[in-house]
């Protein structure tokens, strides 16, 4: 039977999100926690990654790369897919370019619904850009 390592050291993921509601609760986290010591915590925890504790460097993994965005192939799956030719990343970089062949009238003709969008988001975001540079100079000016 397989016992888990406990360490000394106990470290919460790396995902904290706060609402409204929590703002003084945040206020009061930010208050006590200086930036030296949050970075004696930081270093305290890559000294437990590199002395091989794996809660830490899953702490720092998630800070520093993030979580995975998708769940690794099953090795059947890899098996599978290497008896038959497949590359997953092949296919998905071949497939927009695959399509364009095979049905090279959808692609060449220009479509008029999707340059009428991509121009109202053109003139929407030039309108936000202007409210933007206009309250700032505003703001300035005071």
């Amino acid at each position: 039977m397989a016992t888990k390592k406990r360490t000394t050291t106990s470290l919460i993921p790396g995902n904290a999100k706060h609402t409204r509601t929590q703002d003084s609760y945040m206020g009061a986290l930010l208050d006590a926690v200086s930036l030296d010591d949050w970075r004696e915590v930081v270093t305290g925890a890559v000294q437990a990654a590199k002395g091989g504790d794996p809660q830490a460097r899953n702490w720092l993994g998630q800070y520093l790369i993030g979580r995975p965005e998708s769940k690794a192939p099953t090795p059947i799956s890899v098996v599978v897919n290497q008896l038959q030719g497949h590359d997953a990343v092949v296919d998905r970089l071949a497939t927009p370019f695959v399509n364009r062949h095979e049905h090279p009238s959808i692609f060449s003709a220009p479509n008029p619904v999707a340059a009428h969008i991509t121009q109202q988001i053109r003139l929407e975001l030039n309108e936000k850009m202007q409210q933007v540079a206009t309250s700032k100079t505003i703001a300035g000016s005071e």
